[in-house]
């Protein structure tokens, strides 16, 4: 069976552009370490990759300071300094970086088609999805002033630079169970600021927290804002916010850390990529692959457990390998 003529492509094998529609082997939306690392194994593959960068250039990974828990980076690097490593890898082999947003998608029909900027249409021969998840933030004007000094929405990479230091985690979730518990190892003390006057966290969460010496509940909390000259050094909380008893008070911390979940940007692919109540993409265990034939899906669109630039990178690696047999079984 021939893919790639009927599709629109040339005699040999370059991605081509019909009418209004441009046609492609491999398109990546999304250019996290997800993204890029799909880009780098499919431009290996001879796949002529079409990589769109979504509107933030990077990833998560570029609103990080310090790297240092991602292998080959002895001295530590900059989360866009990695970026930009990554980036540079991918085009050196051939992949075709765009600047863009994949703004619908319709994979009815058996055709992939994607619309990127609500205007430009590409037709695939197979897809990754790479587009992540977005950290949920409480929307104060501080968590902006003091990102990368201080407010963080993930313990495990950031936890490190607060060792012996007082930060905070914001839930009352299983993930803010977590990250608690998690900072509790490396900071003097950990506070958890809880909205409601009960913890959300599994039962077996709760005792961990319980057991912790060095963790701190404010049960019925509010943050309503941070301070600090050079970066965060403490919080202001409203206790009891709205009733008689209402008090505000201020704690001394280095380390604001936001564990109230993630949004997975799935929205453009929910009406035909199967996905879990919370909108992350379901891939058949062992492989990217989605329920739809020819789209694959890497890194934290796909991993609400781990999260990390590592995890996304090998998951990246996966759904190249994947599409490239997926293109190869098609041509036989």
């Amino acid at each position: 069976m021939e893919l790639f003529k009927p599709m629109g492509l040339t005699n040999e094998g370059e991605n081509q552009t019909v009418g209004e529609t441009e046609k492609v082997k491999c398109l990546i939306i999304g250019s996290g370490p997800a993204g890029y690392t799909a880009a780098i194994y499919a431009a290996r593959a001879n796949l002529d990759p079409v990589l769109y960068t979504g509107l933030q250039m990077g990833g998560q990974l570029t609103t990080t300071t310090v790297v240092e828990n991602y292998p080959g980076y002895p001295d530590g690097i900059t989360g866009p300094e990695m970026m930009e490593h990554f980036k540079g890898q991918a085009e050196r082999l051939g992949t075709d970086v765009r600047i863009g947003m994949a703004t619908a998608a319709d994979f009815s029909g058996g055709d992939l088609i994607v619309t990127i900027d609500g205007n430009r249409k590409i037709k695939a021969g197979s897809v990754i999805i790479a587009t992540g998840a977005t950290a949920k933030y409480l929307g104060i004007e501080a968590e902006t002033k003091y990102a990368g000094m201080g407010v963080s929405a993930c313990a495990t990479c950031d936890g490190f630079f607060y060792r012996k230091k007082d930060v905070a985690v914001v839930g009352g979730g299983d993930t803010a169970a977590e990250e608690a518990t998690y900072l509790a190892g490396l900071c003097n003390k950990v506070y958890m600021i809880v909205r409601r006057n009960v913890l959300r966290a599994s039962k077996a969460m709760q005792e961990r927290v319980m057991k912790t010496p060095n963790i701190e509940i404010l049960w019925e909390h509010q943050v309503t804002d941070l301070f600090g000259e050079n970066g965060v050094e403490g919080a202001v909380l409203v206790k009891k916010k709205g009733t008689p008893d209402e008090e505000t008070v201020k704690i001394n911390i280095h380390g604001f850390f936001l564990a109230i979940g993630h949004t997975p940007n799935s929205d453009i692919f929910s009406d035909f990529v199967e996905t879990d109540q919370a909108g992350y993409i379901k891939t058949i265990p062992g492989s990217t692959k989605t329920n739809v034939p020819g789209v694959f899906a890497a890194g934290d669109i796909q991993d609400p457990h781990y999260r990390q630039a590592v995890t996304a990178a090998g998951s990246g690696c996966m759904a190249a390998l994947d599409a490239e047999r997926y293109l190869s079984d098609l041509k036989k």
